[in-house]
């Protein structure tokens, strides 16, 4: 197996079709398939399902591209740390939870590149989606938190993908509202005042709760509304008095100043919990040199927060 015989699957699984995949990838389709056989024919698998409306992946073969990835992955950081010249784009994912400062810390890492040699991409999804798409080699970097109740179940899945979990900051829990809601100038907010409220939660699809973005996801809530994006979560905040729990370490300058956050109260029933936000890689990656920017980005701007 070579690596130009995985570039080929990783080619052909990403465009779903051996014909358009020929095209994209400079090679005749009788080669690209003979190349594909020959992998399947040393591995003793079948990597695609063939059939008149296309191919697509078998089991095995969803288990092998995540192996393909990551090796693929990690020979294009090592060419663009240690390589010379070559005209291809070298490529830079991070997936992260809805974090403004992770979006703010990617604008500023790639100000230090030239984005013609670049192909760069940032994803805010659904914690899940984070972890797969490091696991499988489609981010190179994922950005979620930890706290007391979700550790145990994601330190499971860390470890059956091969992941690594690094710290960057400690955060106490702050609810975030628009500066007009009524609470917006306490100088903290208990459970008890909330009430009355909408929570706004990032939607997980059908995952369970351990896999919320919001911090003290445990305690009931009389009200609560999903979202997707940061964008719809603030237009709920200002038009129906919604709130959300978070972190505290609001980018101003992506989110505007029309945000406050407020220390969250506790009580005896409610009590508070402390968010470790860091990041996941593959376990014994070579990080790109965008990589080691992104998070020296990320790390200069929690350093701020701290002071």
């Amino acid at each position: 197996m070579t690596l130009q015989q995985l570039k080929y699957i990783i080619g052909v699984s990403e465009i779903g079709s051996l014909n358009k995949a020929s095209e994209a990838l400079y090679i005749s389709q009788p080669s690209l398939t003979a190349a594909i056989k020959d992998v399947e024919n040393e591995f003793d698998i079948t990597i695609f399902n063939r059939s008149s409306r296309g191919i697509s992946l078998t089991q095995e073969g969803k288990e092998f591209l995540q192996y393909a990835r990551q090796i693929y992955v990690q020979y294009d950081n090592l060419m663009e740390k240690y390589g010379k010249g070559g005209t291809r784009k070298k490529r830079f994912g991070v997936s992260t939870q809805h974090y403004s400062f992770a979006v703010k810390s990617f604008v500023e890492m790639v100000k230090k590149f030239n984005t013609d040699e670049y192909e760069f991409a940032i994803n805010e999804t659904r914690t899940l989606s984070v972890i797969d798409d490091v696991s499988t080699g489609r981010s190179e970097i994922g950005i979620l938190y930890l706290s007391d109740f979700n550790r145990k179940v994601l330190g499971k899945l860390f470890n059956s993908n091969d992941l690594v979990f690094e710290p960057l900051i400690i955060c106490d829990a702050y609810v975030y509202l628009y500066k007009k809601h009524p609470l917006a100038k306490a100088k903290s907010i208990s459970f008890e005042q909330l009430k009355d409220y909408p929570c706004l939660t990032f939607d997980q699809g059908n995952s369970s709760f351990y896999y919320a973005e919001e911090i003290l996801t445990e305690n009931e809530y009389p009200k609560i509304i999903k979202t997707t994006d940061r964008a719809t979560n603030l237009n709920l905040m200002i038009g129906l008095n919604g709130y959300t729990l978070c972190s505290g370490i609001i980018c101003e300058e992506l989110n505007g100043e029309d945000f406050v956050a407020v220390p969250y109260e506790a009580d005896a029933e409610n009590p508070n919990s402390k968010m470790e936000i860091g990041y996941i890689l593959k376990k014994n990656v070579v990080l790109s040199k965008t990589g080691e920017a992104y998070l020296e980005e990320i790390k200069k701007y929690l350093a701020k927060v701290r002071q």
